[in-house]
């Protein structure tokens, strides 16, 4: 026997003025920019021009302008609409960052300069995009001839993949194209004056690998009949390497040169703190009357027709103030956001001083604003602060915390600095094992679980102690 059941469910219908808003606040500036340069597109009503001379400007507040109105005998009455809370300069100056030339392109760049028929041209491109972000070809060179063959249409064999392959690995940066780690710092060592202890390094990465990485410093004395000085050159020489060498070339936004253009901007003027949303290139918009008047002109006799091209112009003209009320609401809302982070963590923004950042979550910021969370959340992803020691992510001032022996909150940047200090200041022929980094963070006044300690260690990048011992 089937059993039905109806439930009620209640549910909170957004309008689109809401649904615009939410979908305007995700975006960076760099988006919102696009974003309304589409939107004066496609609304033919709406015009991101000067005014024309003579037009009254003086009242900037939009205006209902209802059908009654726009059938009069003088259909469009006095009317506009602008984004009040930007100036009038179309597009003003402003700072990017972290521009630079995509990994792809730079090495697709130095192919084009080798002496390479039009076969080997494809094979090599088709190598370089294989190469993950680190600059490494992680598969195997069968694997390579058979997508060449299935997916490029291009015939091939391992003996000419490899061949293509040393000569993407003579390109810059050193160490690209390396299949591990091994021939990633062979590579580099290769391009470098063989001095002694560049030589030595180069026994030691093809030789004794294994050795160098499990850090059994006195197998490698014994079997390579070096002395400790000797060593320690060639492990110095050996730490100066790249063991990523894509990583110098930024690949974000895929393979796109990346440009920061931070949406707020902080400074300190006389001991105050003061923040500012850029305008950037955000355009002043209006109803394009010139449009509306030729619309409605072009609308035959009857008063049937009059009254479809004025609903047409309402139509667009209503999309038009909940797009620019929705970019109000979208700067109204990324300010008050940005200015409650600020007040919340006043000392840090102050002078920079990590310590001084306070543990925070989204929830924190949420009940200061009054805003869900989840649009906290939005504001915080993909938005850049330009502050007077440095260019920060938004989500870089949240995370969570512990207690300090006072019983005071500390955030886990706070405890993640602390344990590098005391892992930069032990004796490298002794490392600190992890149970020892307890009992250092205790003397600096930091309880913190042994387990913490290494997910910390993990999370900054920190080597095990054996692995971190030096000769």
């Amino acid at each position: 026997m089937i059993k039905q059941e109806l439930g009620l469910k209640q549910q909170q219908k957004l309008s689109p003025l809401q649904i615009q808003t939410i979908k305007l606040i995700e975006l960076p500036i760099q988006d919102l920019e696009q974003r309304i340069r589409k939107e004066i597109e496609e609304n033919p009503v709406l015009d991101d021009g000067p005014a024309p001379e003579g037009r009254d400007d003086e009242d900037d507040s939009p205006k209902d302008v209802s059908l009654s109105e726009l059938n009069e005998d003088d259909p469009i009455p006095s009317y506009k609409l602008k984004v009040n809370n930007y100036g009038k300069d179309e597009r003003p100056e402003y700072n990017t960052f972290s521009v630079k030339q995509s990994f792809t392109q730079s090495l697709m760049e130095q192919l084009g300069f080798r002496d390479l028929d039009e076969h080997q041209r494809m094979v090599a491109a088709f190598i370089i995009g294989s190469l993950d972000d680190d600059g490494y070809l992680r598969r195997d060179l069968d694997s390579l001839v058979d997508d060449l063959a299935f997916r490029a249409g291009i015939e091939t064999d391992t003996e000419e993949v490899e061949q293509l392959l040393s000569v993407i690995q003579e390109f810059e940066p050193a160490g690209v194209g390396a299949r591990d780690l091994r021939e990633c710092l062979v590579i580099q060592l290769k391009t470098m004056k063989k001095t002694e202890e560049v030589r030595n390094a180069l026994l030691i990465l093809t030789e004794h690998f294994q050795d160098f990485s499990n850090r059994h410093f006195q197998k490698i004395l014994s079997r390579t009949g070096m002395n400790e000085d000797q060593l320690r050159k060639a492990m110095a020489c050996i730490t100066r390497l790249n063991p990523a060498p894509g990583g110098q070339i930024d690949d974000s936004y895929n393979d796109q040169a990346q440009q920061i253009v931070p949406d707020f901007v902080l400074r300190l003027n006389d001991g105050e703190l003061e923040l500012t949303m850029p305008r950037f290139s955000i355009p002043e918009i209006r109803v394009n009357r010139k449009y509306a008047d030729l619309l409605l002109n072009a609308a035959g006799s009857s008063e049937h027709e009059k009254k479809e091209a004025a609903a047409f112009v309402k139509q667009k003209m209503d999309s038009a103030k909940w797009f620019v009320e929705a970019l109000k609401q979208r700067h109204n809302t990324l300010q008050s956001t940005m200015q409650a982070i600020i007040d919340y963590q006043h000392d840090y923004f102050m002078d920079g001083d990590e310590t001084n950042l306070r543990p925070m979550v989204l929830k924190d910021i949420a009940e200061k604003t009054g805003f869900d969370i989840s649009t906290i959340s939005r504001v915080v992803n993909s938005k850049y602060i330009e502050t007077h020691f440095g260019i920060f992510p938004l989500k870089y001032f949240f995370s969570e915390g512990l207690e300090n022996q006072d019983g005071e909150e500390v955030s886990t940047r706070e405890l993640k600095k602390v344990l590098k200090e005391c892992v930069d200041a032990e004796d490298k022929h002794k490392p600190l094992t992890d149970d020892q980094l307890v009992a250092e963070m205790e003397k600096r006044g930091y309880k913190v679980a042994r387990r913490t300690i290494a997910k910390y260690r993990d999370q900054l990048g920190i080597a095990k102690a054996r692995l971190r011992m030096e000769i």
